[in-house]
Order: C-alpha cells, then structure tokens, then sequence
C-alpha cells in the first residue's frame, strides 16, 4: 500500500519539484498547500501517512505553528523542511517534536531515507504506547486477572498463572520461568509483584517470588516447585508468612 504523503511548501516550483521526486520514489502525494491554514485543513481532511512542511511559510501561521496544530488533531509523524539551520530556528522546531527534519536544498536519497526513518520511529512510538497502555490496565486489574503479559523479543507472549512457576531476580533482570520456557525481561521483582495476584504468588526470599499453588514439596529451608528439579530458598524474613499463607496440618 501506498505511504500518503501531504506536501505543505509556499514556492510553487520548489513544491512542484517536491511532488514529483515523491511520485518517482513510489509515494503517493495525497493533498499539497501553500499556506499553514490550508495544511490543517487538508490533513484533517485527508488524513496522511506523513506530513512534510515548510517551516517558513507565508502568512500568519509559519510551519511550526501549523504542525502542532495537525498534531492536536492527530497522531501522525511530521517532518519539517528548511533552508535555514540556525540554532534558534531549531530549538523552535523542536518544540513541536518533529519526527524529521530535511535541510533545502535535498537530494531524493534524503527525502526517502527521512520519511522511512519517521514512519519506524513513529511505528515504534505506537507501539510502546500500546504496550505501556496494556501493561497499565493489566495492572490495575491485576486481582482478577488469571494471566500476565511478558515481552519477547518484539512480542508479547501470554502465560498463565497456572502456568507461571516462580520468578527469579538475576542482576538487573527478572527470569519467569514456565514447565516449557523461560522468559528473561528488563524489570525489577518490585515490580514484577506489583503486576501479579497476590493471593496466588509470594516473596519467599529477596530474589524468588513462587506460585503458590505451584509448590510441590518444602523441605527445611528449600521450596520445591512441581515439574522442576531447581530448589528454591525461603529467606528468614518470609518463613512466617509463608508457614501463614500454606494449607499446613
């Protein structure tokens, strides 16, 4: 599918020339303006993949203006364009958190390297927001919920709390461990514990959280959980909550 491009530039031969590299490249140049007012409107129109502005434009909306505008409305990357690089123009720029930023005069190779590296740096933004969003709501239904989320390479990959055997604190990295496969993640136990059921999980020592129903046998100060052969420590401050939280005769 076709990446829709909205071109917003006020000289018509530079916008002109700008379209048709565009068109060369293998974009599709959806709706093109000469003026700030005119870009927001086409965008909200149109609704592009990507937007490349002038940042001078003529008028009384320069292009920074008219991106934040675009951005208020909508969740889509820009990228500015410029034949000025001083320091004050580009911390004003930055203000309206560009994706990219193309200094004139530009050579094709420029423009397409530019717009593929906005469109990942955007995909990837979209996706942490998901993600953060997810992990946020799974949070704050963590007392129902019977699963949890962990992330593998570039997937989020589901287990069950039935599943989950214990956790394992290793450096600056947690290790959740299933009967099939382990799961090394960027956390901390906090807050690990803070995501999972605590009528079903404990601390029992500094660097193990367990499944409660996934212990098979405890032996003095060694949890032994089912289907694995690892033995697992009770630190002395969890002996008495954990002697307090098993079904002991």
């Amino acid at each position: 599918m076709a990446i829709n491009i909205l071109v917003t530039e006020d000289e018509s031969i530079v916008r002109k020339d700008i379209e048709q590299t565009l068109e060369k490249i293998g974009y599709n140049v959806v709706a093109s303006a000469d003026n700030g007012e005119d870009a927001i409107d086409l965008a909200v129109r149109h609704r592009p993949d990507v937007v490349l502005m002038d940042i001078m434009l003529k008028g009384d909306m320069n292009g920074i203006a008219a991106a934040e505008e675009i951005k208020r409305t909508l969740d889509v990357p820009i990228i500015f364009l410029t034949a000025y690089a001083d320091r004050s123009t580009l911390g004003e720029a930055k203000l309206a958190e560009p994706h990219g930023y193309i200094l004139k005069p530009f050579k094709d190779v420029d423009l397409q390297t530019s717009i593929e590296m906005a469109l990942h740096k955007f995909s990837k933004e979209q996706e942490a927001r998901l993600e953060n969003e997810f992990l946020r709501n799974m949070a704050e239904h963590k007392e129902t919920a019977e699963y949890l989320f962990v992330k593998n390479r570039s997937r989020l990959m589901r287990i069950e709390f039935d599943d989950l055997l214990f956790i394992e604190a290793l450096k600056d990295y947690v290790v959740v461990h299933t009967p099939e496969q382990s799961y090394t993640i960027h956390s901390t136990m906090k807050d690990v514990e803070n995501k999972l059921n605590e009528r079903r999980f404990m601390r029992v020592h500094r660097s193990y959280i367990v499944n409660l129903d996934a212990i098979h046998s405890i032996k003095y100060s060694m949890i032994q959980v089912r289907g694995m052969e690892k033995e697992i420590p009770i630190g002395g401050s969890y002996k008495d909550i954990l002697a307090s939280r098993i079904n002991l005769l």
